[in-house]
């Protein structure tokens, strides 16, 4: 498994979105040299390009980057953020129509750019992975746009701040969810059974896990998941289906000292995400 870190901020709708590069920096630091690459990420906030899509013109040069960086090693690859845009390119690099997304995320990240208030990118890749959000998303890179992601075959797991549009948008195209409340391991697992998939991408926003069990996030919501809880679902995952790639966004802490707090936590779910997992 090798780490490919994109310190992306541009995505975000926050004010303090530059904490989202300075935690990706973090993680680096605790990353194995010889597994890990780094996107490079522009400077400036970018442009919207004429849509509704904020700072899009830096967005769209980063998921080029992404996925060149990406095409050059064919083994699976865990990608760091900065915010969840950096998803876009990873997911349409790794999935095949048999590779089902569960979306560890405390935000089903499901606007349009026309149903999204603040126009951050990031609350509308997934939408944009499905494939119903394009109407403003020029076309990344070179050759065939890749097939769009099938909702049939994404797995909301653990979100649990949900604005009303994207409530009907999951009512609309059926896509699974597993709450937060009562999280069952057991649930996420009999949800990508039933989609038919037999490997997955897991996507880990950190903002899933409670706010009690980390400190370094933007937007925390309270009732999120334990890390032990996050942990066991993919180890259990992976033991069930083939993991084809994985990301873990938005770390933000507010300086040196809250990282360090906040790094035993993070370096065991990369660890569950990179091991090797036998079989049962």
């Amino acid at each position: 498994m090798r780490f490919v870190v994109v310190p992306q901020w541009q995505g975000s709708p926050s004010s303090r979105a530059m904490r989202l590069a300075e935690g990706a920096y973090a993680i680096l630091g605790d990353l194995p040299s010889t597994a890990t690459t780094m996107v490079e990420v522009p400077v400036g906030a970018g442009d919207s390009l004429g849509t509704r899509v904020h700072r899009l013109s830096s967005v769209l040069t980063i998921a080029e980057s992404v996925g060149r960086e990406l095409r050059t090693d064919d083994s699976p690859a865990i990608v760091v953020g900065g915010d969840c845009g950096v998803e876009f390119a990873a997911v349409r690099h790794a999935v095949t129509p048999r590779t089902a997304v569960v979306w560890f995320d405390a935000h089903p990240d499901l606007h349009s750019p026309r149903s999204s208030e603040s126009g951050a990118f990031s609350g509308m890749v997934l939408r944009a992975l499905i494939g119903d959000a394009t109407e403003d998303l020029p076309t990344i890179g070179p050759g065939p746009t890749p097939e769009p992601l099938d909702p049939a075959r994404v797995v909301l797991a653990g979100a649990r701040s949900y604005d009303d549009s994207e409530d009907r948008y999951i009512e609309s195209r059926h896509v699974r969810t597993v709450s937060s409340l009562d999280f069952d391991p057991a649930e996420v697992i009999t949800a990508v059974e039933d989609s038919g998939a037999t490997e997955v991408y897991l996507h880990v926003d950190l903002d899933v896990l409670d706010p009690g069990v980390i400190e370094g996030l933007l937007d925390p919501q309270p009732f999120g998941l334990d890390a032990g809880v996050l942990i066991e679902t993919i180890t259990t995952l992976k033991q069930r289906f083939t993991l084809v790639g994985a990301g873990l966004c938005s770390f933000a802490p507010v300086d040196a000292a809250a990282a360090s707090d906040d790094m035993g936590t993070i370096l065991r779910i990369l660890g569950a995400l990179a091991r090797e997992t036998p079989a049962p």
